[in-house]
């Protein structure tokens, strides 16, 4: 064994673990607003901030109620925040008492795609 094989095994260690990293940067839900599970009064809009990055043209947020079978009440204007490429916006119209359903599916940065969904309740 030459001197060179422990610094290229190391090397390929830690090219492995990098890459290894890479493959898991999904952007997951850290928090939103209304919160998961939730009761708000009124909202006129969802916000949710993510774990990296997003591209704004490949991500999105629909919120549908009230109930199971309510209809679309964002207004179709999902965009992140200038300031924050973790977050992300849609308003809302009106939000009448009821159960409230969250969709959002994103591509963060490094092109990876998640999604997910929650509820929120509006007070009766």
């Amino acid at each position: 064994m030459t001197s060179r094989s422990p610094a290229l095994a190391a090397a390929a260690f830690v090219l492995a673990l990098g890459l290894a990293g890479t493959a898991a940067a999904h952007a997951h839900l850290k928090r939103s607003v209304p919160t998961a599970s939730g009761t708000v009064a009124g909202p006129t809009q969802v916000e949710a901030w993510f774990t990296e990055d997003l591209e704004p043209k490949f991500s999105s947020i629909t919120v549908t109620g009230p109930g199971p079978n309510g209809k679309k009440v964002d207004k179709g204007d999902t965009h992140t925040d200038p300031a924050d490429a973790k977050h992300l916006i849609v308003s809302i119209d009106g939000a009448a008492p009821g159960t409230y359903t969250v969709n959002w599916a994103v591509t963060s940065v490094d092109t990876h795609k998640s999604n997910g969904s929650f509820t929120f309740e509006v007070q009766k």
